[in-house]
């Protein structure tokens, strides 16, 4: 999108929509749910305009409640191995945590990620390797992060015995393991049935509660419980349209909880219409001319 002379400032602006919303509503963290690039080697205007635009909302006097209480050496393990917001030398307001996605998924000699560069400027933290435990006023919540992984094998992976396994945080004084609140992100392709390609959800494990379902475009923001299961999924979709499908033309939005869905205003207007040719009078299939003559009305 960014070499489309139209539409590449599109996603910048519901980044900063985002964002912003975010700071204007004093909310504990922003989290992202993967392929905050689009290419696994993003160029340094885009490079540059993300880390603009975190540092205009991120970086702030505004007080954070969200505290980690679980070992942030193991969540972190980078140089510094602790959260931004705990960095004496920053002021951090809106804290985001980020897992990596299909396309800006770590790689090279030393495996890192686009998103190893937010982190390393201290805009983002970059976790999923170990459940991170903290908490927000009265609620204990415990945060998974699962970037993504070749879907076939981490199909294969969920149904071998033992081959995954979820870490649960340590109880805490006066709250119980029973006690946190599970929070789940992951970036694979979702699915309802027995496919190799994609991920079951039944194949995740019934002590979460809430689970934020990256890599899907389509905005299924609703919180949809899965039948005997007792987590309930919500699908975010992708802050822009990116491809032609019917799906990207849906509106897009931004224990016990409430969902409070807000509209991003800055997204440009997809429609998507399917026309049948031959269930057209006037045109005739075999015949280009006819065909882009009722395309154009």
């Amino acid at each position: 999108m960014e070499k489309d002379e139209i539409r590449r400032h599109d996603s910048f602006q519901s980044f900063d929509e985002i964002c912003s919303i975010a700071e204007e509503k004093q909310v504990d963290f922003l989290l992202l749910g993967g392929d905050l690039f689009h290419e696994n080697k993003p160029s340094r205007s885009t490079l540059v305009k993300a880390i603009e635009i975190l540092r205009r909302h991120c970086l702030n006097d505004q007080p954070v409640q969200f505290q980690v209480v679980s070992d942030q050496t193991v969540n972190f393990q980078n140089a510094f191995g602790h959260v931004n917001y705990e960095d004496p030398h920053f002021n951090v307001g809106l804290p985001v945590f980020s897992i990596h996605g299909n396309h800006d998924d770590p790689a090279g000699v030393d495996n890192l990620s686009a998103v190893d560069i937010l982190s390393a400027c201290n805009l983002v933290n970059y976790f999923g390797k170990m459940v991170l435990g903290g908490s927000g006023g009265s609620t204990a919540v415990a945060l998974y992060g699962l970037g993504n992984i070749r879907d076939e094998r981490l199909n294969r992976m969920f149904q071998t015995p033992h081959a995954v396994q979820w870490m649960r945080p340590e109880p805490q004084e006066g709250c119980e393991v029973s006690d946190w609140f599970n929070i789940l992100v992951l970036h694979q392709n979702r699915v309802k049935m027995n496919a190799k390609n994609a991920i079951n959800e039944r194949f995740l494990p019934r002590f979460l509660d809430f689970i934020v379902w990256g890599h899907e475009h389509e905005c299924l923001i609703d919180p949809q419980e899965v039948p005997g299961m007792g987590f309930h999924i919500t699908q975010p979709g992708s802050s822009v349209a990116t491809s032609l499908i019917d799906g990207e033309s849906k509106p897009k939005h931004g224990n016990q909880y409430r969902p409070n869905k807000i509209p991003l205003t800055s997204v440009r207007p997809f429609e998507y219409t399917e026309v049948v040719l031959k269930d057209e009078p006037d045109i005739d299939p075999n015949d280009q001319n006819s065909i882009l003559e009722h395309l154009d009305k």
